[in-house]
C-alpha cells in the first residue's frame, strides 16, 4: 500500500479511540514524512472525518488546516521539514551615506543604527543605498532608484517589518527624492510609490540641503512629513543659512548628539507597533506568519 492509503488507516485507528498498541506509530509518521504536499492534501481532504467537518460548514481550507494541526507536531518530532516564512528582522534601516564617504552606511548612518539598537534592544537590519556619492553629486537619482527598489523588495518579503529611511548630506538628497521632495525642482529621480508608504515607520535626514532650497521632508512631503525628522546642526553651512557656520559643523557635528536624538525619534515610532522579539541587537527572530496583516503607519 502506498503511504497515502496506509497512513490514514493506521493513524485514524488511534483517532477513533482504539488502543495505541495496535498502531505502529513510527511507521505511520514515517509514511507521513514520505508524502508530498499534494498527497498530504489529498489525504486530509478525503478522509471521513474531514467530510464530516465539511458537512458542518467548514471549507476545504479550514479542514486542511485542522488536519495539519493534528499531524504537524508528530511530523516535527520525526524531523520532517516544515515550510515557514523567511525570518524577518524587527526593523530595517535603509540609509544613504554622505558625499565622498566609502561604500556602506557612513559615519552618521552607523552611529544612528548603533544608537537605535542600544535604545530598543531590537534586531535592526541595515541596507546601505548603492550609489556613487561623488563630489559632483550626479548620482542621487541612482541612489533613489536603488533605495526604492530595496524598500519595495523588503516590503514584499517582510510586510510586518517596519522600515526606516535615512540619509546624511548628499544621502539626505537621495531621501528627499524617495519621499517626493524636489528641493525647489533641482532633484530628480524615483519616488516611492504611495502603496508602499505605510511600511515606512520613520524618515531621518541630517545636514539636508533642502533646508536651504525649498524646505525639508517634514514640511514638503504629504506622505512622509508626519513621520519624518530633519536635523540640522546650526553651524552646518549645508543646511543652515546664517552666521557661525563652519565646515566642521557638517562633517563632525552630528555624532553622537543628533544621531542619538534621531534614534530616540525612530525608536518611539517602531516600538509603538513592533515590540522586540528578544533583548539585544543580535536577537534571533521568530518568523512572521501568513496570517498576520502588514503593518501600517500613519
Amino acid at each position: 500500500m502506498d503511504p497515502v492509503s496506509q497512513s490514514p488507516a493506521r493513524l485514524f485507528c488511534q483517532l477513533k479511540g482504539r488502543t495505541t498498541a495496535d498502531v505502529d506509530l513510527p511507521a505511520v509518521l514515517g509514511n507521513i514524512g514520505l508524502m508530498s504536499n499534494h498527497q498530504l492534501t489529498r489525504w486530509v481532504l478525503r478522509h471521513p472525518w474531514s467530510r464530516g467537518l465539511r458537512r458542518a460548514g467548514l471549507g476545504a481550507a479550514a479542514v486542511l488546516a485542522a488536519g495539519v494541526l493534528l499531524i504537524g507536531p508528530c511530523a516535527v518530532l520525526r524531523g520532517v521539514p516544515v515550510a515557514s516564512a523567511d525570518d524577518c528582522p524587527d526593523a530595517e534601516v535603509t540609509f544613504a551615506r554622505g558625499t565622498d564617504e566609502p561604500a556602506g552606511l557612513g559615519r552618521v548612518g552607523q552611529a544612528l543604527v548603533n544608537s537605535l539598537r542600544q535604545q530598543t534592544g531590537m534586531n535592526i537590519a541595515v541596507y546601505s543605498v548603492n550609489y556613487k556619492a561623488s563630489l559632483l553629486q550626479l548620482h542621487t537619482d541612482d541612489g533613489s532608484n536603488d533605495a526604492v527598489s530595496h524598500i519595495k523588495s523588503m516590503a514584499d518579503k517582510c510586510p510586518n517589518t517596519p522600515q526606516v529611511l535615512g540619509g546624511y548630506s548628499q544621502g539626505a538628497s537621495v531621501v528627499d527624492i524617495v519621499t517626493g521632495v524636489s528641493a525647489g525642482g533641482i532633484l530628480r529621480g524615483t519616488a516611492l510609490p504611495a502603496q508602499y508608504a505605510n511600511i515606512v515607520a520613520a524618515v531621518v535626514t541630517f545636514g539636508n540641503v533642502a533646508d536651504r532650497s525649498g524646505g525639508p521632508i517634514t514640511t514638503q512631503s504629504p506622505l512622509f512629513g508626519s513621520r519624518a525628522i530633519d536635523l540640522c546642526n546650526p553651524s552646518d553651512p549645508i543646511c543652515h543659512a546664517g552666521p557661525g557656520n563652519a565646515w566642521s559643523g557638517h562633517t563632525q557635528g552630528y555624532v553622537p548628539v543628533y544621531t542619538d536624538q534621531a534614534a530616540s525619534f525612530v525608536a518611539a515610532r517602531i516600538l509603538a507597533v513592533q515590540p522586540p522579539t528578544t533583548a539585544g541587537p543580535s536577537a534571533t527572530l521568530a518568523p512572521s506568519t501568513a496570517a498576520e496583516s502588514p503593518i501600517a503607519f500613519h
